[in-house]
């Protein structure tokens, strides 16, 4: 299946999108193993640099561009659809496709990849005044 930014932001809640995103890959799997160099190098070219800024202010620095999920820590920039070693070395263009692109924090991305529903961020109940339970 092959997801956009553009259907995603049709989706407006953060639980929605998050599940749209989530890959159910295994904890641990190697994606770049020996070749991690390859994307290493990759995430520190002018190109990426560019096209990381680009998607953070498109989606005003929130986790999933969603409005109230600000992001206070570092910012990642995941690849809607993963990318591969030969994505990379035979530059296709989904590498800074803004179309394959979203803003997330570290805890949100390793939720995506690997299906770990309790490191999502989460929406707590407004709570309001006389409330004598906690969450």
């Amino acid at each position: 299946m092959i997801r956009s930014y553009s259907e995603l932001a049709r989706l407006k809640t953060f639980e929605e999108r998050y599940e749209y995103l989530k890959l159910e890959g295994n904890v641990g799997a190697i994606t770049f193993g020996f070749d991690r160099h390859i994307n290493q190098a990759f995430y520190r070219s002018h190109e990426w640099k560019h096209i990381r800024n680009y998607v953070i202010v498109r989606d005003n620095g929130c986790d999933l561009g969603v409005e109230g999920f600000e992001i206070h820590e570092k910012i990642l920039i995941h690849h809607i659809n993963p990318i591969a070693v030969e994505d990379i070395t035979d530059w296709n263009e989904i590498v800074v496709d803004p179309e394959n692109l979203i803003t997330t924090t570290q805890l949100t991305h390793n939720a995506i990849h690997y299906g770990t529903d309790s490191l999502a961020p989460r929406v707590l109940p407004e709570r309001k005044p006389g409330d004598t339970a906690l969450w």
